[in-house]
């Protein structure tokens, strides 16, 4: 089944007033780093932290009144759960969700908060597609698919009308894509009404379910493989998706993990806006060159969500920085009479570096008694500056290897 402009219309009048209008604001510093004008969509502002309510919302509108007495089922690694528990709180409609036990905390412990009934099982998102289809049949619930129902496509298509208004002079949308619900809804809106703007979509290496869909001619089955993009890991993209957006997407690409923290910490940094891995992946590929086709054109990137948990954002800034120059990390031998330690440290600030963190290895750095091994985790500005410590460092006599491939 195909959806048309009509549908994202008619779905855009059925959610108005139950999901926000999210703002879509130029970002002068995201423009100055990517060298083009570039506007943030910020769907994470959403009450449940992503673009999924609008998908949600709509679809449960269009249940029959027995339907929505019955109740309604989901497979969701997180956000299509949200939406759907917040938005069936609302309209009353009884909700049961079945997450994969990688589900992050914050996911799980919202949509019980929310109301909904959490089923968890199933080591991969598959394996919870088909527990839910069990329990669909079991209790004569109506199943909602994440991203392959065409009340969701076109749901999720209501967030294209918006760019068009509040960005007229878009020359193109930067989009994740993990079951294409989203990409779909939107090109097919955006296409409609402006056939000029080019849609691009961005994709996890480790799970570029699109682009391997492309390359066969179909959805085929990919390897499920961990990613930050937890959003998009799903391991085929949908059906119905691929059919409406395959001829609509003009390119699209895909970016490694450490992209993925550097643009989470760009954003947090800059933007002050706290997005999960899905979420970052349109300024990941910008800040990765993937496409450099957009220089010097009006760009809106669609930040879908926002939902990370905390401990895992202060993982992935650390790695960010990492990955950014500031934060290295070596092994250095000193002497371990006093003043050996003061010595290296002392090396390290003429070099400008700032030290975070020392630990001392005495049992596992070789015969010399005398000497002792340090892990140093040092502060820096960017890549030289690690490497012009280093360079301090040897020509003070000290022998530093490094305790990172991204370390210089």
């Amino acid at each position: 089944m195909s959806i048309t402009l009509d549908d994202v219309l008619a779905a855009r009048s059925r959610i108005a007033g139950g999901v926000a209008l999210s703002p879509c604001p130029e970002s002068i510093q995201l423009s100055e780093l990517c060298g083009a004008r570039i506007f943030c969509k910020l769907d994470y502002l959403q009450r449940t932290g992503s673009f999924k309510e609008r998908g949600a919302r709509n679809a449960l509108l269009l249940l029959s009144d027995e339907q929505r007495r019955r109740g309604v089922i989901a497979a969701s690694a997180g956000n299509h759960a949200l939406g759907l528990a917040y938005h069936g709180h609302l309209l009353s409609i009884g909700v049961t969700v079945v997450m994969p036990k990688f589900a992050p905390l914050i996911k799980l412990a919202t949509c019980r908060r929310l109301g909904a009934n959490v089923v968890l099982h199933g080591e991969t998102f598959r394996e919870a597609v088909e527990h839910a289809h069990e329990l669909e049949r079991q209790r004569n619930l109506t199943y909602i698919h994440g991203f392959d129902d065409p009340a969701i496509i076109a749901g999720q298509g209501t967030l294209g009308l918006e760019i068009l208004e509040q960005a007229p002079d878009v020359e193109a949308i930067v989009l994740p894509i993990g079951g294409g619900g989203l990409a779909a809804g939107v090109s097919v809106a955006v296409k409609s009404l402006r056939p000029e703007v080019q849609i691009f979509g961005v994709e996890p290496d480790q799970m570029p379910t699109f682009t391997a869909a492309l390359a066969a001619g179909h959805p085929v089955d990919i390897p499920l493989r961990p990613t930050l993009a937890d959003g998009l890991a799903v391991g085929r993209i949908g059906a119905t998706s691929f059919a409406l957006a395959a001829p609509l997407i003009d390119r699209v690409v895909t970016v490694s993990e450490e992209q993925f923290s550097l643009a989470i910490l760009r954003l947090a940094e800059l933007e002050k806006c706290v997005v999960e891995g899905a979420g970052s992946a349109p300024l990941a590929a910008c800040l990765a060159a993937r496409l450099p086709e957009l220089t010097g054109r009006c760009v809106v990137l669609v930040l879908t969500g926002g939902n990370i948990d905390l401990a895992v954002l202060g993982r992935v800034i650390e790695h960010g920085l990492v990955v950014d120059g500031r934060l290295c990390r070596f092994t250095a031998t000193i002497s371990d009479r006093p003043g050996g330690l003061a010595r290296l440290a002392q090396q390290i600030a003429v070099a400008g570096a700032s030290v975070k963190e020392i630990t001392h290895d005495r049992a596992f750095c070789g015969p010399d008694v005398s000497a002792v091994s340090v892990l140093c985790t040092v502060e820096a500005a960017d890549h030289q500056h690690i490497a012009e410590v280093y360079r301090q460092l040897r020509e003070a006599g000290f022998d530093v290897v490094p305790a990172s491939a991204t370390a210089n």
